[in-house]
């Protein structure tokens, strides 16, 4: 069986990036699910205010990328008990350099943002 793909919107170098198939967009998708009960399907928790949920995201946002180890970006170590390093995803974008705990998470005071509105 073979796949084939054919760009609707934005470029190939943006096809490139996602890697050309909606399994990782899905991936992603039952990620939050998972982590974000406001947006589990058929639920009681699910948000009645925009504000609330875009708080929700932001939290799972940064607990999936500061505080999880995920098991396809661990490095190999040569040496040493263990055989793998476990990273964070923003370890692997260098962001950090140790997963964070949440507790390390809730005492962050993260800057202002800028409106990129104008006016």
């Amino acid at each position: 069986m073979q796949v084939e793909t054919k760009v609707i919107y934005g470029d190939e170098k943006t096809l490139e990036f996602v890697g050309g198939q909606s399994s990782y967009v899905e991936r992603t998708n039952l990620t939050s699910r998972q982590m974000n009960g406001r947006l589990v399907r058929k639920t009681l928790s699910f948000s009645k205010e925009l504000e609330m949920l875009k708080a929700a995201s932001v939290w799972e946002d940064a607990a999936y990328n500061l505080t999880r180890p995920v098991k396809t970006l661990r490095l190999q170590k040569e040496e040493g008990e263990r055989k793998f390093e476990q990273q964070s995803p923003a370890m692997a974008a260098g962001l950090t350099d140790h997963i964070w705990t949440v507790k390390e998470l809730l005492w962050m005071v993260a800057p202002p943002l800028q409106s990129t509105r104008g006016g």
